[in-house]
């Protein structure tokens, strides 16, 4: 674990901070290292029901640390493709705060979380192409997907800055606030998320994720799903709960 990469836990909610602030939070190969090992490390902790990304200071992260990228790939897996691969196929749900700046990756992996909020001063670019690269983290897919082609040909093919009311009207961003309440809602959000059915939580997560099927395919697909859950633990605690009129308890399920 790097010194950069801040994790703490509460409530069932595992937080994590990138804090670097004196690169604007750049990520080096040991700060994906060490994002990577705490997301893995949260999906397998029956523990931690959701999980929150924000950075310190005035930004996010303002992408790849370029030293590392011109010192070439390392052999394998690269730390920056891990991460990337470990935030798309976290099973629990994911939800990022963003700050202040976000750049490259900074953006990319929103596309892999489930819920976003972000400070209504966050400013947003994705600059691949103004460094002869190309885009990562499956977002010439999922942007498109999201904002529509010409939108996001606007954003990938341009690499300009975008901000943080752009970012919700393509869908990229949940909601916005102010930089000082952004805390606050990340935490209420994530708890919300915490206090729900865990199995549930991943099973709506997995078929959201899922490739695109036909319809008829998806609600056979669902169907079974549903009848499962159904003959949970964790609905039977929902029902009764909603007929006792209190609040449910989920803590003791994984």
């Amino acid at each position: 674990m790097t010194e950069h990469i801040i994790t703490g836990r509460s409530n069932g909610v595992l937080g994590i901070r990138i804090d670097r602030t004196d690169k604007k939070n750049a990520l080096t190969f040991a700060m994906y290292t060490a994002l990577a090992d705490a997301l893995e490390a949260a999906d397998r902790d029956a523990g931690v029901r959701a999980v929150t990304i924000t950075g310190s200071g005035d930004s996010y992260t303002s992408g790849n640390d370029l030293q590392d990228f011109l010192k070439g790939l390392p052999e394998g897996e690269s730390p920056a493709f891990r991460f990337i691969r470990v935030i798309s196929e976290l099973q629990k749900p994911i939800v990022a705060g963003v700050n202040g700046l976000a750049v490259g990756v900074g953006v990319t992996m929103l596309l892999h979380c489930d819920l976003v909020y972000a400070a209504a001063s966050a400013t947003f670019q994705i600059p691949f192409v103004n460094l002869g690269l190309v885009t990562e983290a499956a977002s010439s897919l999922l942007l498109p997907r999201l904002a529509g082609h010409q939108r996001a040909a606007e954003l990938l093919l341009l690499g300009e800055r975008f901000d943080a009311a752009t970012a919700q009207a393509i869908g990229l961003v949940n909601a916005l606030c102010p930089p000082e309440a952004l805390g606050a809602l990340l935490a209420e959000r994530a708890g919300a998320l915490a206090a729900k059915p865990p199995a549930s939580l991943r099973l709506i997560k997995s078929l959201m994720k899922r490739p695109a099927a036909g319809l008829a395919e998806r609600m056979a697909e669902e169907a079974g799903l549903f009848g499962t859950q159904l003959r949970s633990a964790e609905a039977r605690e929902a029902m009764t709960a909603f007929m006792e009129r209190r609040k449910p308890d989920f803590s003791r399920f994984v």
